[in-house]
């Protein structure tokens, strides 16, 4: 560790925090990165001792609505300190310097600290035109992008730009819109979302810091802490699905009961993510919440799948698009049906369980009437 730069407590020691204040920050990340309270010991002892970590974070084709989405977090992470524990060197969006200066932070953040740096990547990539549709110091946002990947220690892509091209990339895609992971040679962890959720963002953010290693991903590239389990598993208007009871037209009674949005196109049912259980700001609230269908947002393609407000035809676990009008009626079938085969099922197994019994007793009794063998001399009358 260079003795110029220094570890995330000495860091946060001389922004006036507390020792208190650094356990209780210490605590929010272990949460943040899903860790247990046994491992708080394990994460003090990591930011006593490890530097604060360079960061350069680009931004390409994109809204910007990621670093609204981290900034804006009222994560305490996010809100009070990550700016102190990050040694965030470079980014269009939030640096004071512009310009030449704000181009040889980048440069000498890349050259002096190869292998310890974070990169951060917003937005995608356009690779037609010769790099001629995003340019930034002259340079193609292709050619920054693997000159800054090289030596990073890890690279983040942020949101489904820089994930998987989102709406850059629909169709006819005219700038070749590409996401991060197919253009350079080395493990992206994907943070997909439109924007994603801040404490996702900082739970990513912090198991590198932690471990000095990538989360464990999914087969795109996504953090399973946050990616394993559907929008639909988890979401609180499952139960009005199960039921059958769903929307049929924005402001009905049944969206005014907070029924099942399924009809009125909530992709809720094909999408990973973790918006059910997180939420946003500060586990308020989440779109299907709010009263608006899941638009699929962390899902590739999700931009050419056909309109938002489109029923969907089918998904895993289901049958045909007339699922949504049956289902409440098949699975109450199946369950009174399930119960039916479970007592005969049982009734069956109990007959053939008793005639096995009755056979054993009969093949072990009937031998040993027909050959008792001597027998023993009764006691009472002292032998013959």
């Amino acid at each position: 560790m260079r003795k110029d730069v220094p570890t995330i407590w000495r860091a946060m020691k001389a922004k006036g925090y507390s020792r208190r204040e650094f356990l209780y920050f210490c605590g929010v990340a272990a949460a943040s990165a899903g860790l247990s309270s046994t491992a708080l010991g394990q994460v003090v002892n990591a930011f006593e001792a490890k530097a604060r970590p360079p960061v350069v974070w680009l931004h390409f084709q994109e809204c910007t609505c990621c670093s609204e989405s981290f900034i804006r977090s009222s994560h305490p992470i996010v809100a009070d300190i990550i700016f102190d524990t990050l040694s965030l060197d470079y980014t269009e969006t939030l640096q004071a310097a512009s310009g030449h200066q704000a181009e040889k932070t980048r440069d000498d953040t890349i050259r002096n600290n190869k292998g310890k740096y974070i990169l951060l990547v917003e937005g995608s990539v356009p690779m037609s035109g010769d790099g001629a549709y995003c340019t930034i110091g002259g340079r193609s946002a292709e050619d920054i992008l693997r000159e800054a990947a090289d030596g990073a220690a890890a690279v983040i892509a942020w949101g489904s730009c820089a994930s998987n091209g989102c709406i850059q990339a629909a169709k006819p895609n005219p700038t070749n819109a590409t996401p991060i992971h197919k253009i350079i040679n080395k493990p992206v962890i994907n943070v997909p979302g439109c924007p994603p959720i801040a404490e996702v963002m900082t739970g990513v953010v912090t198991h590198v810091l932690l471990f000095g290693k990538i989360p464990e991903l999914d087969s795109q590239g996504r953090p399973k802490e946050f990616y394993s389990r559907r929008v639909h598993d988890t979401c609180y208007r499952r139960p009005y699905y199960d039921a059958g009871l769903f929307v049929e037209a924005w402001d009905d009674d049944a969206a005014r009961k907070g029924y099942c949005l399924y009809k009125m196109g909530c992709r809720g049912p094909t999408t990973y993510n973790a918006c059910s259980v997180t939420k946003w700001n500060s586990n308020l609230s989440y779109p299907i919440q709010s009263g608006h269908g899941c638009i699929g947002c962390s899902e590739a393609g999700f931009w050419d799948n056909g309109p938002f407000y489109q029923h969907l035809g089918s998904f895993p676990g289901f049958g045909i698009e007339t699922t949504a009008d049956t289902i409440g009626a098949t699975a109450a079938a199946v369950t009174v049906g399930g119960l039916a085969l479970h007592s005969i099922s049982t009734a069956v197994r109990k007959r053939k369980v008793r005639k096995e019994t009755m056979a054993e007793s009969v093949e072990v009794s009937v031998p040993a009437n027909k050959d008792l063998g001597p027998r023993d001399p009764d006691p009472q009358k002292g032998g013959e």
